[in-house]
């Protein structure tokens, strides 16, 4: 069987720039730049937390990509292990993150709590219990 060399979760906004900024600013990734198209609209950035890449990609109906923003569920998210997930959620919940659940131990070995991006994204960022 190949090996698999390499995973890019990709996420799918309507507004490509503001997605960039709140994930850099909220959740603290590294930006790895926003790309214009030639009328100077963002078509595609990327945001990094180590050596994970995390794509943004325009709507595109051709392609059968919406936002979860558009959409009345969200049907995938993500999982982030982060150093103080308290001091993670109070920084996210600061800069206007929407919390749908604060951080707490769960019984499977983790505190973590829940969150979604401006486009409507899920979010878990959790630290391993000691």
């Amino acid at each position: 069987m190949p090996k698999i060399e390499r995973l890019i979760p990709i996420l799918v906004c309507e507004d490509i720039q503001a997605e960039h900024d709140f994930l850099v600013d909220a959740f603290g990734f590294t930006t790895g730049g926003v790309h214009h198209g030639p009328e100077g609209k963002p078509v595609h950035a990327e945001v990094r937390a180590g050596d994970l890449v995390i794509w943004l990609h325009r709507v595109a109906e051709e392609l059968k990509l919406a936002s979860p923003r558009s959409l009345p569920a969200a049907s995938s998210g993500l999982v982030v292990y982060v150093e103080d997930v308290d001091a993670h959620a109070a920084r996210a919940h600061s800069r206007g993150a929407q919390v749908e659940s604060e951080p707490k131990d769960m019984p499977y070995g983790q505190r973590e709590y829940g969150v979604r991006d401006p486009e409507g994204h899920r979010w878990w960022f959790a630290t391993p219990l000691k």
